[in-house]
């Protein structure tokens, strides 16, 4: 159940993602994340359903080309689900293909 409005993106009826305002909402409380873990949920969420490899994850958030053997994309990953897991226990939202990246999904 996700809907974007202009940069707003709403995710049930729980979660509201804000980059313009560089915030995140769960039920309408600040969602306390870095510069970094927004902009990586950002664009995990405006791709809903779609498998996103590490590269195109890096490339969208850091801005350039990850160097070998990088692991900030699984890191950031790591530190996001535990802060979403925390705030919506009943959702899991982000979902590994090993090999591949990761998928946004919030209906599993």
């Amino acid at each position: 159940m996700s809907g974007q409005n202009g940069h707003l993106t709403q995710i049930g009826d729980r979660l509201e993602i804000r980059p313009e305002e560089h915030t995140a909402l769960v039920d309408g409380r600040p969602l306390s994340l870095t510069m970094r873990e927004l902009q990586l949920l950002t664009v995990l969420a405006s791709h809903p359903q779609r498998i996103l490899t590490r590269e195109q994850l890096y490339s969208e958030v850091w801005g350039r080309e990850p160097r070998h053997a990088d692991r900030s994309v699984d890191v950031y990953v790591s530190r996001l689900r535990s802060k979403l897991g925390e705030a919506l226990p009943e959702l899991r939202l982000i979902h590994t293909h090993n090999g591949i990246g990761y998928r946004f999904s919030p209906d599993g």
